[in-house]
Formats: structure tokens, C-alpha cells, sequence
């Protein structure tokens, strides 16, 4: 609900209302009376250095993106290394223009610790090449753990030049810890916030002001509803989203088996020979097998109980699960993803037969192995 009378804010131009914190223009009803009017969002960035997590959907992302390509800035991507498809911009490329783009690759601090970097770097290079993404570095780092955070401001501060900056990324990837760290290196913010407008948007980019008359421009989070991160109620979210390393779980199977992982996802291991398949999820999602004979019949007994997250009421509100079949070919390592809950990796070169059985929407791809 808009307020009735119409403002916009000061800061980022934005259209104010009063009635969802968590959606674009939110401000507190007793501060309408004040002068400037402004947005939380830039009032939190203005007073305390702090990014907020507002989100917009994608397409109108990409509308107010399309117009980064016409001007001259550094493009900062921010991915998460537990979703990384999930959580790339489908058509980045095409809206960025020339313009340089740093692929900053957030949460590694999730990954086994015996895991060679350098490996995640060329994988990370191929991958981004594959959604035709160019970019001119990769790093590598850890917003909760302020794991190579150094290396991203060394480097944002060496493509950047004289141009403004440009951060852009999905919820839940850390965006707002790096916007945060940028702020408090590069902006004291003794000028005002200024508004950006863009014609067809519905939000004006808040742009904060660095010490050499350029920019750091804030975008909002970006929602991908394939992501069941976007889907999950908020209680089942901090259960499927890890937050410490990875403890991957080894499951010998023979064809014909199934797994699930609570009822939030089923991976069947349809045909090929006895092999090994290890699935990097959250410590907190419980994982069960069963024989494929069984899997209809055990879903609908224990879904929601034994078979949790989600709790009954909540798998109700879910999209229902849709199959997705999927070929391994013989002599490839590969993993399966299932966005948002984490990958299970193929361990032999042998090749097989699988499905995934997901809530409608939700992204579900074989892809080279990550490790």
C-alpha cells in the first residue's frame, strides 16, 4: 500500500510507503514528518554504512541493468560458490556492455577445507565462459569470514580506474557485506546520496559517493524464484543454507535406489553400475534411502515427519515436485544440482541413468564437477 500522499525519497527517488519494510521505499510511518524525506534503505547507508537487503524481481532488474551498458563503470557480479548457477544473472552479459566485469565468488568458506583453489578458479573461469560472461579477474572469498575480502577492494580499486561502480547480485549471496566493506574504505559520505533515475524502473539506483567524485551505485538483491532458497519458509531456511563447511555424505548405491533429501527434494539413481555418489548439503537436511520400488510410498507415509524439512503444513504450500531426467555420459565427472539445497557428485566414470524430483521451478542441471 502506497501512502496517500505522494512521495518520493530524497535520496534515491524511490516511491515511499509505510506499510512493508522489506519491499523497495519502505519508511517508518513517524518519520514522514521529517525533512529530508528518505527511504530506510538510503538512511541506513547514509547513517551507519549499511547496505539493506531490499530484492526485486528479475525482469525489472534487468531493465534498470540495461542501461549500465551505456555508461562507462566497472561491473562488481557477486555469486555464491553453494548455488553458483542459482545464483548467476541469466543475460548479464548482453546488458553490461564493454564494460570490465569482476566476478567476485562469495561463501568458499563452505567448501571442504582440503578444497585446491586454484581448481575453483579454473572452474569458476569455465563455467563463467559458458554464460558467455567475460570477466577480467575471479577472487575467491568469505563475507562471514572476512576471507579474502582485502584481495576483493584491492582489486575493485585496480579495474575501476575513474569509473563508477556497479555491484549486482541475487539475495543471500553477500552482496551487502561487500557494499558494506566499500563504504567504509572508499566513502565517508560527508555528500549527500544522490538519485539516479532510470525510465521504466521501479526503483532509482542509490549511488553513494566515493572521495573522487565517482560512484559506488547499490542495486537491490535480485529474487530468483528457481533458487528454494525463494521458497522455503524462513524457519526451513537457515536448514538448507549451511553455514560452516561442508561435511559431504557417501552413499554406495545400486540402481534402482532413491534418495531423499527431507521432502524438499528426491534423486533417483535409475540404471547403470554399483557406484558412489556424495552429496554436499547442509549438515541439517537429513538425508534417506530407499529402494526406487519404495519411494512413492515412503514420500507419502513420512513426508513432512521423518521426512523433513518441511513440516507437514508448510510442504502443502510448496509447488508440487516435478521430474527431471537427467544422463550422465560414461567417462564425464559430474555433478547434479539442485539450486539452493546443494550438488550431489557422480563419482564414477561409468556413466548412469537419474531423475531428480524437485518443486516445480526450481533449477535442476548437470554440470562439470566442482570437486
Amino acid at each position: 500500500m502506497i501512502t496517500e500522499t505522494v512521495n518520493r525519497c530524497a535520496g534515491c527517488g524511490v516511491l515511499l510507503q509505510t506499510e512493508e519494510k522489506g519491499k523497495l521505499g519502505y519508511i517508518p510511518a513517524e518519520a514522514m514528518d521529517k525533512e529530508p524525506l528518505i527511504c530506510q534503505r538510503c538512511y541506513r547507508i547514509k547513517h551507519y554504512n549499511e547496505s539493506s537487503s531490499i530484492t526485486l524481481q528479475q525482469d525489472d532488474f534487468l531493465k534498470l541493468l540495461g542501461h549500465v551498458g551505456q555508461t562507462k563503470a566497472l561491473v562488481v557480479k557477486i555469486v555464491d560458490i553453494f548455488d553458483f548457477e542459482g545464483s548467476m544473472i541469466s543475460g548479464l552479459a548482453r546488458f553490461v556492455g564493454s564494460n570490465p566485469v569482476l566476478l567476485v565468488v562469495n561463501k568458499i568458506d563452505l567448501l571442504p577445507k582440503v578444497t585446491n583453489a586454484n581448481k575453483i578458479i579454473n572452474w569458476v573461469q569455465r563455467r563463467a565462459k559458458e554464460e558467455n560472461l567475460k570477466v577480467v579477474d575471479i577472487i575467491l572469498c568469505s563475507a562471514k569470514k572476512n576471507i579474502g575480502f582485502d584481495r576483493v577492494i584491492t582489486a575493485v580499486q585496480e579495474y575501476r580506474g575513474n569509473m563508477d561502480v556497479y555491484v549486482v547480485g541475487a539475495t543471500n549471496v553477500g552482496k551487502s557485506t561487500l557494499i558494506n566493506r566499500l563504504i567504509s574504505d572508499y566513502s565517508d559520505l560527508d555528500s549527500e546520496l544522490t538519485t539516479s533515475q532510470y525510465p521504466g524502473t521501479t526503483l532509482d539506483l542509490v549511488k553513494i559517493p566515493l572521495d573522487d567524485g565517482k560512484f559506488i551505485v547499490d542495486t537491490p538483491g535480485i529474487v530468483h524464484r528457481h533458487r528454494l532458497t525463494e521458497v522455503v519458509k524462513k524457519r526451513d531456511l537457515a536448514r538448507i543454507m549451511p553455514d560452516k563447511p561442508l561435511k559431504p555424505m557417501v552413499f554406495q548405491l545400486n540402481e534402482a535406489q532413491t534418495l531423499f533429501f527431507g521432502a524438499l527434494a528426491r534423486f533417483d539413481f535409475i540404471k547403470g553400475e554399483h557406484q558412489s555418489f556424495t552429496c554436499y548439503t547442509s549438515n541439517a537436511v537429513q538425508i534417506h534411502r530407499t529402494k526406487l520400488e519404495r519411494a512413492d510410498a515412503l514420500y507419502e507415509e513420512h513426508k513432512g515427519v521423518m521426512l523433513a524439512p518441511p513440516n507437514l503444513a508448510d510442504l502443502e504450500e510448496l509447488p508440487k515436485f516435478v521430474k527431471h531426467p537427467l544422463h550422465i555420459p560414461k567417462g564425464k565427472q559430474m555433478d547434479v544440482l539442485i539450486s539452493g539445497l546443494g550438488w550431489i557428485r557422480v563419482n564414477s566414470i561409468a556413466g548412469a541413468e537419474l531423475a531428480v524430483h524437485a518443486p516445480k521451478g526450481i533449477k535442476v542441471i548437470a554440470r562439470e564437477a566442482l570437486i
